[in-house]
């Protein structure tokens, strides 16, 4: 196949003897908004993130075949991949360790006061709290039941949390101790003590989290975010945290970066991080191994 690989595979330069040894042509491209360094026609297949956001992908018209480096969908044009039927694959289960770990160390820092002890080491102040939860006996509900939701419930359940998830299809996964359709979304938000996002973004889900979303959490629960920003209405959310829950683990937020006068900055019950959970020193070892066992039509693990 002939191949055009970008630098979002950030270890594509040490892999060029692995695809030549399959049998692929390669054309090399370090920034995805450069010039391309072949003729639109040329490629058959690519490598890429957000390759389409800067070359239409009607001048590929010989491309049948997309491997993304991110696992999410959000940055090709899907109404056109499908209308040419072109074989599309997502880095599936690359990043999904490192955003689960982030998503329990959100709800850890928050029911241990992370941010206070911190606060006070830096002051030189010993000072003891009495008001720490636990995760022990939790209820935790994940929205979003593929492959980071599933890391995500794994972890969570070895704190012995009941770990529920909702989700647009419902299918047996014995990471969960139960999953529910999306109509059943109100009532488990209601039973929550955490809530944890990883849906991917689409017309269906943006601003899945709105102000009727929250109304429906319970008093005292934490909110996490490790999927997209446009899945939740900001205004909402600081409108929760200001009246009902009593923290936020945000990654992503809907405008990014934050706004320097987003009230978010300020909130001491909420942890920023700047989309930031996907890293791991594991990931280019799993996106490598992804990718190849991909281009080798080898059935998924």
């Amino acid at each position: 196949m002939k191949l055009l690989v970008t630098g979002a595979w950030s270890d594509a330069n040490n892999q060029m003897d692995g695809l030549c040894a399959l049998g692929h042509e390669i054309v090399f491209l370090q920034q995805e908004k450069d010039p391309l360094p072949c003729d639109p026609a040329w490629p058959e297949g690519v490598i890429c993130n957000g390759l389409f956001l800067h070359h239409p992908i009607e001048a590929f018209t010989n491309l049948r075949y997309i491997q993304l480096t991110s696992a999410g969908f959000d940055r090709v044009p899907m109404d056109a991949v499908r209308a040419r039927g072109i074989e599309i694959r997502n880095a599936r289960g690359v990043y999904s360790v490192p955003m689960a770990e982030t998503a329990v160390l959100g709800a850890l820092s928050l029911y241990r006061q992370a941010a206070f002890f911190r606060k006070n080491q830096e002051a030189r102040r010993w000072e003891k709290r009495r008001d720490l939860l636990e995760l022990m006996g939790k209820t935790v509900c994940i929205l979003g039941t593929g492959s980071v939701g599933t890391e995500c419930a794994r972890r969570f359940r070895a704190f012995d949390c009941r770990v529920l998830g909702v989700n647009r299809t419902v299918r047996e996964n014995p990471s969960f101790d139960a999953i529910y359709p999306m109509e059943r979304l109100p009532e488990i938000l209601s039973e929550a003590d955490v809530v944890v996002l990883t849906l991917p973004l689409s017309e269906q889900t943006r601003h899945l989290m709105n102000a009727e979303a929250f109304s429906h959490m319970k008093h005292g629960s934490i909110f996490i975010n490790i999927a997209r920003g446009a899945l939740v209405d900001t205004d909402a959310l600081i409108s929760a945290l200001r009246s009902k829950l009593s923290g936020a683990a945000l990654d992503v937020i809907e405008a990014e970066p934050l706004p320097a006068d987003s009230p978010l900055w300020e909130m001491e019950n909420v942890i920023l991080t700047p989309h930031n959970s996907f890293v791991g020193d594991g990931n280019a070892k799993r996106l490598n191994d992804v990718i190849f066992r991909n281009l080798r039509g080898e059935a998924p693990i």
